[in-house]
């Protein structure tokens, strides 16, 4: 009995270790996009702020698989998926290396990797420059309209962001001096 306790406890000290020296090894890469576990889940932002963080794309594996809402995820459609988002919000998603943006609506549940915001459809990575490659890439997603508990619409910064950029544009009639 003394002698598999002594083993047992052997064994314990090897694993730690082992778990340590893992944990050593990582880059600071893998060590700031550790998996987040899908139970926990982050209070809704229903805001409509604008946000900068990480995005990621679905994988091959996820088409045709069932999303949050119910439908299948295709690829080739403008869906995403966030976890603060609420399901239905229409959003602005921008990619800040390329400049490129897409709209998008939010459909599913994820990323569920530290770091990341959202995860796009292939189809709208690509649209906004995010390369099988790179994989990630840093963006700003910027509501556009997210739905309310009560069934009504908020407006979000996306809307706001468009209102004054066309105050910018318009003139004023009659202009001034007639």
């Amino acid at each position: 009995m003394r002698c598999s306790n002594i083993l047992i406890m052997m064994l314990l000290l090897v694993v730690s270790q082992t778990a340590a020296l893992e944990a050593l090894a990582q880059t600071p890469t893998q060590q700031a996009s550790q998996r987040l576990s899908p139970r926990e889940k982050p209070a809704l932002d229903r805001t409509g702020k604008k946000r900068i963080g990480k995005a990621s794309f679905y994988a091959r594996m996820f088409e045709g698989r069932k999303m949050a809402n119910g439908k299948a995820m295709d690829p080739m459609r403008n869906n995403a998926a966030s976890r603060t988002l609420p399901l239905g919000t229409t959003a602005k998603v921008t990619n800040l290396n390329t400049g490129k943006s897409a709209v998008i609506t939010i459909q599913d549940r994820g990323p569920y990797v530290s770091g990341r915001i959202v995860d796009l459809s292939p189809a709208t990575a690509r649209a906004i420059g995010i390369t099988p490659r790179q994989g990630v890439a840093k963006v700003q997603v910027s509501p556009i309209t997210v739905p309310l508990p009560d069934g009504g619409m908020m407006y979000g910064a996306a809307i706001e962001e468009a209102r004054l950029a066309s105050n910018d544009r318009v003139r004023q009639f009659p202009p001034v001096g007639w």
